[in-house]
């Protein structure tokens, strides 16, 4: 199976998740667009989806979906999204898409977080896949500074010569060469830097359940 065959298939486990007549949390990411498709074909069950990217947002839009400002929903039922890395104890790096903020808020906002990768996404340590890092545009020397204090490699993140900016306005500082073995303690030293908006580490609050696929079927971890 390729890539998004398997990502397909992990899309399609989570709508088994979904409730009848809520509002959900919907995340981003080339996985999470699968399950926006799949979402459309249920679009009658739901209430309406908060969404964690103005990319997310549109394709909820286009596939018929109500979508809410947070501040209006309330707690929501499950939030559903992806990862870079995963591990046995349902500790994340999220934030390749740079969505990483509005990820953490809408997950902690929800009661339960499914998580959709393929297999390769699980890991026995996290940090091989870079940690992202949004920080605000004039701390971003700084951060960088403090976060070689902690022993990574920060990196501007660019695209075609250009900073990336999130859709918050702010920057993304990749962090190389951490092995990170204690995910709960290294997500609160990082958020603790000044200018630091948030870090890709979800661990404090970690997924409830991931559906990982495989060639031999969509792997359930967690409860």
């Amino acid at each position: 199976m390729d890539q998004n065959a398997l990502k397909q298939a992990a899309a399609q486990a989570a709508i088994a998740y979904v409730p009848d007549n809520t509002i959900i949390g919907v995340g981003t990411g080339s996985t999470v667009n699968f399950f926006i498709a799949e979402l459309a074909k249920i679009a009658t069950r739901i209430k309406a989806a908060v969404s964690s990217s103005e990319a997310s947002t549109k394709l909820l839009k286009e596939a018929g979906i109500e979508v809410l400002e947070l501040n209006d929903a309330g707690t929501l039922s499950i939030y559903v999204d992806g990862a870079d890395e995963i591990t046995h104890h349902m500790h994340m790096i999220k934030g390749g898409g740079a969505a990483l903020t509005r990820e953490k808020i809408v997950a902690a906002a929800s009661e339960k977080f499914v998580c959709i990768a393929d297999q390769s996404k699980l890991v026995d340590v996290l940090g091989k896949f870079p940690l992202p890092v949004e920080v605000i545009p004039m701390a971003r020397s700084y951060v960088a500074r403090e976060l070689v204090k902690l022993g990574g490699h920060p990196e501007w993140r660019m695209k075609d010569g250009k900073a990336v900016v999130t859709d918050n306005g702010n920057w993304i500082l990749d962090v190389r060469g951490m092995a990170i073995t204690n995910p709960v303690s290294v997500e609160v030293a990082i958020n603790q830097i000044a200018g630091v908006v948030t870090n890709g580490l979800f661990a404090r609050r970690g997924a409830d359940v991931a559906l990982l696929a495989s060639p031999d079927g969509v792997r359930k971890l967690g409860a």
